[in-house]
């Protein structure tokens, strides 16, 4: 059996879940999990990134390179996450809220009326709802009270 952790990524709308298997775990703690990753499918505007899943925020914190390896964007995803121990596999539900930060300073919240059509639908529990809007709530603060290096932070200083 291998011990290796296996990261899936569940997504509500559309509805899938997928094994990240090419995904690279750098480092691993009880606070968050850094990985580097090429896209699962080609994109023209970027082609690589690496992640930091804060296991006890809710949030997924992204770099998203172009092909030429500049920066792109910061991808903060709202999600929740649910261990498996017995495969050792954690399950990252994107509970689709998103915060694009952008190098020049922008910041977009976007998605937000997929999280309105899934809690419609049916796709999101009520709790689930309630988690996104805190955990956004809390991304939102941290960007304007200017603390989202510390969010960065481990990001930089493994190089990614």
């Amino acid at each position: 059996m291998n011990n290796e952790l296996q990261i899936y990524r569940k997504r509500l709308i559309p509805e899938e879940c997928i094994l990240l298997k090419d995904d690279i775990i750098v480092e691993q703690n009880d606070d968050y999990i850094l990985t580097k990753w090429k896209t699962l499918n080609p994109k023209t505007t970027f082609s690589h990134g690496c992640s930091c899943y804060y296991l006890k925020e809710g949030f997924k914190i992204s770099k998203f390179y172009r092909h030429d390896g500049s920066l792109l964007y910061w991808y903060c995803d709202i999600v929740e996450y649910t261990r498996r121990p017995e495969d050792n596999a954690l399950i990252v539900t994107d509970l689709l809220a998103d915060i694009i930060l952008y190098p020049d300073g922008r910041m977009h919240v976007v998605d937000l009326d997929e999280l309105a059509e899934a809690l419609e639908k049916g796709l999101i529990t009520q709790a689930q709802m309630t988690d996104c809007l805190r955990q956004l709530n809390n991304l939102i603060t941290i960007i304007y009270r200017d603390k989202f290096d510390r969010l960065q932070s481990p990001l930089e200083k493994s190089g990614l």
